[in-house]
C-alpha cells in the first residue's frame, strides 16, 4: 500500500513540473558566440539576402525528423539541442552569423529573414534558408537533407536564402 502511495506521489510531482514559458529568448544565451570564439561553433555565411531590412534569426536543431523544427520549448524541456541567434541584418555584402554548439556533431540549421521584424513568418514577404541548401517544395525538408557536421572548432557553412519567386514557388533571387 505504501508503495502505491509513494509511486502516486512521485507521479504527481513529476507531472506538476511547470513547463518553460514560451519566449523568443530561448536558446539565445547558449547560442551566443564569445569574442574570439574557438568553437565548437558554426560560422554561417548568408548568400542572396533580398535587402537589409528587418532581422535575421538563425536556429540550430537536432538533425532528425522528429526534432527538426520542433517547438523550442519542447526541445529545451527534453534537454535536446536548441540554439538561437537573432540580429538586425548587418550591412556587409555577405553577412556572417556565429552560433555556439554544445559539441561536435550533426545538426540542422535554419535562417529566417524577418524583413519587417514582426517575429511572424510571412510566406509572401520573408525569406528563409536551410543548411546544405536543399531544393525546396511546399513542405519542410527532411532533416537528412539539411544535416551538417560540425567539428570541435569553427565550422563554416553557406546558406542560400530563398524567397517567394512565383505563385507556388520559392528559390534564390535572380540577380540581373
Amino acid at each position: 500500500m505504501n508503495r502505491v502511495i509513494f509511486l502516486g506521489g512521485a507521479f504527481a510531482l513529476l507531472t506538476a513540473a511547470a513547463p518553460i514559458p514560451s519566449s523568443p529568448d530561448l536558446g539565445k544565451a547558449e547560442g551566443q558566440c564569445r569574442p574570439g570564439e574557438s568553437g565548437p561553433a558554426l560560422l554561417v555565411d548568408l548568400i542572396g539576402l533580398k535587402d537589409r531590412a528587418g532581422k535575421l534569426k538563425l536556429e540550430v536543431y537536432p538533425a532528425n525528423d522528429a526534432d527538426f523544427l520542433a517547438d523550442d520549448n519542447v526541445l529545451v524541456m527534453a534537454g535536446k539541442t536548441f540554439r538561437r541567434v537573432e540580429v538586425a541584418v548587418p550591412s556587409e555584402p555577405t553577412p556572417r552569423l556565429c552560433v555556439r554548439l554544445p559539441g561536435p556533431g550533426t545538426y540542422a540549421v535554419t535562417v529566417l529573414h524577418d524583413r519587417n521584424a514582426d517575429r511572424k513568418f510571412s510566406l509572401s514577404h520573408d525569406g528563409f534558408g536551410f543548411s546544405a541548401n536543399p531544393k525546396l517544395g511546399w513542405s519542410k525538408p527532411r532533416a537528412a537533407s539539411v544535416a551538417v557536421n560540425a567539428g570541435g572548432g569553427l565550422t563554416t557553412l553557406r546558406i542560400v536564402m530563398n524567397y517567394r519567386t512565383g505563385l507556388f514557388s520559392f528559390g534564390p533571387l535572380k540577380r540581373s
